[in-house]
């Protein structure tokens, strides 16, 4: 597992920005209501991320990251608190098929991002906070069942996460596992209510192929996979 504190060997590096593709991928989405979730999932992992990043001690980051599991594992006895993240999610996420304790599930992928090492485990564990992200987002937008949502988010987290750690040997680890998740996702033929996923998974390989954000390639490449699902 990997030490996520800012400046320690092995770390997370930090990340100065929300992409300006999100825009793009958002328009993607097939309703309002599926547009605002995947929103709102988004801004709940960005600001997971932000915990790590702004944490000195793993203790102190386990604290921060159990707040919020059991903040959103509250969602489903009471309202949100003042909280805008939180409220995003009570809001657009969560209805009787979606519990605010299966998007609390997101949060474990951080959390093994403070422990000392990164092996196998830590992978796949960190990959499960890009599949349970994909795979709520992929119910509330109706995406098929064909559509392979877990595996494409497994890939993303694993891409996002491979692009920021210090450590060449753990960013290598991290894109191998990323790149046969993504190579799976992005050979299926994707439904209409699954491609803003599906273009976050050819966006994230291309982010692994070195492709520039906001290049023409990568505009053509989305626009492509929404008028195909290819």
């Amino acid at each position: 597992m990997v030490n996520a504190m800012p400046g320690n060997a092995g770390g997370w590096q930090r990340d100065d920005g929300e992409s300006p593709e999100r825009g793009l991928i958002l328009a993607y989405a097939p309703t309002i209501d599926a547009a605002n979730a995947l929103a709102a999932l988004l801004a709940l992992d960005d600001r997971l991320g932000e915990t790590l990043r702004t944490t000195s001690e793993p203790m102190l980051g386990q604290i921060r990251l159990k707040w919020w599991e059991d903040a959103l594992e509250a969602l489903d006895r009471a309202p949100a608190p003042a909280e805008p993240v939180l409220q995003g999610i009570a809001a657009a996420v969560v209805r009787p098929d979606v519990t605010g304790g299966a998007v609390a599930g997101i949060v474990a992928g951080w959390s093994v991002l403070l422990d000392p090492e990164l092996d196998a485990e830590a992978l796949r564990a960190h990959g499960e906070r890009g599949a349970r992200l994909f795979t709520l987002a992929g119910r509330i937008a109706g995406a098929a069942e064909r559509d392979p949502v877990a595996v494409a988010g497994q890939g993303w987290a694993l891409a996002d996460l491979a692009l920021k750690l210090s450590d060449p040997g753990e960013a290598a680890a991290a894109r191998a596992v990323a790149e046969v998740a993504l190579d799976q996702a992005c050979s299926a033929r994707w439904s209409r209510n699954g491609r803003a996923l599906g273009a976050m998974a050819h966006l994230a390989r291309l982010d692994l192929a070195g492709v520039e954000r906001g290049s023409p390639r990568r505009m053509l490449r989305a626009l492509w996979h929404r008028m195909s699902g290819r």
